[in-house]
C-alpha cells in the first residue's frame, strides 16, 4: 500500500506542489513549479510531507472501487427484482441516458479542467467566463434534446424493442402463443418509454452534474470526484435502486426504477456548483491580460501548437474543445453501443443477459479511469514542453500499475465466472463464454496501456477520434453480423473487436511518433517506486 500511495504522488506531481500563493482560494492546489524540488529525507518524508494529498489520490482509486461496486449491486438488485424482458428495457434505457449525456456534454468538463488550471497558473482571477461560456451551450442542447426525448419516447421505444426479436426469444424460451408474446412486447416497450420520459426529465441535471464535477479537477483536486460522482451518486442509486426493485415497489409504478436511478444526480449537481462557487476569487480579471504575480510566459495554449497562453474568450474555448467535443461524443456511443445494438437486434432480454455478463468491465474501466485522472495533467505538460523521457516514464509506469490493479481480477472473473455470474438468477449462467472474451480482451488492452490518453495528451485529438471511429465501425460490422445468430456471445465478440482496434491504433501511432512504448526500462522498477526514486 506504501508503494501505491508513492506512485500515485508521482503521477499527480504532489511530490513537487508548491505552496498556494495569496491569489490561489484556501486548500487548492496549483500545477508543479518548473524549480520546484522534492522534500529532503528520501520517499519516507515526501509521503509524510504530502500525506493529505496523496490521501486525495488514494481517495480517487477508493471512489472508482465503490463506484463500481455499487454499479455490479444495482444490476444484480435488477435482474434478481425484475423479469429478464424488464431489466433489459431498463438496461437499454439507462444505457441510452449516459450515451446521450456523453455527448451532449461536449466535453466541456475536460476544457474547464484545462483553463481553469492554465488562468490559475498564469495569476488570472476571473475563471467565471470560462463556466458561462461551457455551461449555456451545453444546457440548451440538454433542454432541447430532453423535449424531444419526452414526445417522443413511446416512438424511440417502439424502434428498440422490435417485435420479431421478442418473439424469437420469448418462443425459443417458452414457446407461448404469438399473442402471448406480441403482449410482453408491447409491455416491454411500455416499460421502456416509461423509463425514457422519465429519464428525459433528468437529463439536463445529469450533463450538468458531470461537467461540474469534472470541473472542480481543475482546481487540482481529486477530493470531489472522489466523494460525489466515485460514492454519493452510485452509493444513492443502489440504495434506491434497491430499495424499489428488490420490495415490489415499482409494481404499478413503471416510473419509479428510472427515478430511483437518476435522482442522485440533483445532489450531486448541488454540491458541485456550492465547491465551485467558494472556490470562485471575488477579484475580476480583464480579459486578454495576465495576473501581476504571475511572471512567466510558459506553456502553449494548446498540447502541440506554439504560442504562449492568453486568457481570452469563448471563440478559444471552443477552438480547444471542439475536436474533442466530437471526439468525445464518439467515445461515449463506442462505450455503451454494444448494449443498444443487442437491444435491437436480439431483444431485451439477450440485452439483460449481456449487461449482467460484461458488467464486470466497469471494474477495469474505472481503475484506468482513476489513474487517468491522476496522472493526465502532468503526461500532457510533459508532452507539451517536450519532455518525452517524462512521458515514457509516466506512461509505462501507469501500464505496469493497470497490470498489477487489473489482470487478477481478470482471471479471477474467467476462472469463476460460471459461478459469480448465479448472483443475477438462474437464467444468467450460461454468460460464461461471454465473461471468458470480456476477461481476456480486458487484458489484452490493459497490456496497451493509456496508448489513447497519452496520444490526446500530445496533441493529436483528430487521430484519436478517427481511431474511435474505425473501432466503432468494427463492433458495429461485427456486431450486425454475429448478434442475430449468437445473441450476447455474438455482441462481446463484436466489442472484442471494437476494443482491441481502439488500443491498437493509437499505440501503434505514438510508438511511430514518439517512441513511446508501454514496457520499457520503467516498467519493473515502476513496481517499487521508492526504489526508483533512490536510484534516480
Amino acid at each position: 500500500m506504501a508503494g501505491l500511495r508513492t506512485f500515485l504522488a508521482q503521477m499527480t506531481g504532489e511530490d513537487t506542489m508548491p505552496p498556494t500563493d495569496g491569489a490561489s482560494p484556501p486548500g487548492s492546489v496549483v500545477p508543479p513549479a518548473d524549480d520546484a524540488v522534492p522534500p529532503a529525507g528520501g520517499p519516507s518524508a515526501l509521503v509524510g510531507g504530502a500525506g493529505s494529498l496523496v490521501k486525495g489520490g488514494v481517495a480517487g482509486l477508493a471512489g472508482a472501487v465503490v463506484n463500481a461496486a455499487s454499479q455490479f449491486l444495482i444490476v444484480v438488485a435488477l435482474t434478481r427484482g425484475l423479469h429478464t424482458g424488464t431489466a433489459g428495457a431498463l438496461f437499454t434505457a439507462t444505457t441510452l441516458c449516459l450515451m446521450v449525456a456523453g455527448i451532449l456534454r461536449l466535453d466541456s468538463g475536460n476544457g474547464l479542467i484545462y483553463f481553469i488550471a492554465r488562468s490559475r497558473r498564469h495569476g488570472q482571477q476571473d475563471i467565471s467566463r470560462y463556466f458561462r461560456t461551457a455551461l449555456v451551450p451545453v444546457i440548451v442542447l440538454s433542454i432541447v434534446t430532453a423535449v424531444i426525448v419526452i414526445v417522443c419516447a413511446d416512438t424511440i421505444a417502439a424502434a428498440l424493442v422490435p417485435t420479431h426479436a421478442t418473439a424469437a426469444s420469448g418462443s425459443a424460451a417458452t414457446g407461448t402463443a404469438s399473442s402471448a408474446v406480441t403482449a410482453a412486447s408491447g409491455s416491454v416497450t411500455a416499460v421502456l418509454g416509461s423509463a425514457l420520459r422519465v429519464l428525459g426529465v433528468a437529463l439536463p441535471v445529469i450533463v450538468c452534474a458531470d461537467v461540474l464535477v469534472c470541473a472542480t479537477r481543475g482546481f487540482g483536486s481529486m477530493r470531489p470526484t472522489a466523494l460525489l460522482s466515485g460514492v454519493l451518486q452510485p452509493g444513492a442509486q443502489l440504495v434506491l435502486v434497491g430499495a424499489v426493485a428488490l420490495t415490489g415497489a415499482a409494481t404499478g409504478l413503471s416510473w419509479a426504477l428510472p427515478a430511483a436511478w437518476a435522482v442522485p444526480a440533483l445532489p450531486v449537481l448541488i454540491l458541485s456548483a456550492l465547491w465551485l462557487r467558494r472556490r470562485m476569487p471575488a477579484e475580476p480579471y480583464v480579459t486578454g491580460t495576465r495576473g501581476s504575480d504571475a511572471g512567466e510566459t510558459t506553456g502553449p495554449d494548446i498540447p502541440g501548437t506554439a504560442g504562449p497562453y492568453v486568457g481570452g474568450t469563448a471563440g478559444e474555448f471552443w477552438r480547444y474543445v471542439g475536436p474533442r467535443a466530437l471526439g468525445g461524443a464518439v467515445q461515449a456511443v463506442f462505450q455503451r453501443l454494444d448494449i443498444v445494438i443487442v437491444a435491437v437486434l436480439a431483444g431485451p432480454e439477450e440485452a439483460a443477459l449481456y449487461t449482467a455478463a460484461t458488467r464486470f468491465k466497469v471494474v477495469g474501466q474505472l481503475v484506468n479511469q482513476g489513474l487517468t485522472q491522476a496522472v493526465q495533467p502532468r503526461l500532457i505538460r510533459a508532452l507539451a514542453e517536450g519532455d518525452l523521457s517524462l512521458a515514457r516514464k509516466l506512461y509505462q509506469t501507469t501500464t505496469m500499475w493497470l497490470i498489477a490493479l487489473t489482470w487478477p481480477l481478470w482471471l479471477g472473473y474467467a476462472a469463476l465466472a460460471p459461478w459469480l455470474l448465479r448472483v443475477f438468477g438462474d437464467g444468467y449462467r450460461h454468460g460464461a463464454a461471454v465473461a471468458a472474451v470480456l476477461a481476456a480482451t480486458m487484458m489484452l488492452a490493459t497490456a496497451c496501456g493509456m496508448a489513447d490518453v497519452v496520444l490526446i495528451a500530445a496533441g493529436h485529438t483528430a487521430s484519436s477520434m478517427v481511431n474511435i471511429l474505425g473501432a466503432i465501425a468494427v463492433t458495429t460490422a461485427l456486431d450486425v453480423v454475429l448478434v442475430p445468430a449468437h445473441g450476447a456471445f455474438g455482441a462481446v465478440l463484436g466489442w472484442s473487436g471494437g476494443v482491441l482496434a481502439k488500443n491498437l491504433l493509437p499505440l501503434f501511432q505514438i510508438a511511430r511518433r514518439y517512441e513511446l512504448r508501454p514496457f520499457g526500462v520503467h516498467s519493473l522498477p515502476s513496481l517499487r517506486p521508492w526504489l526508483a526514486e533512490e536510484a534516480t
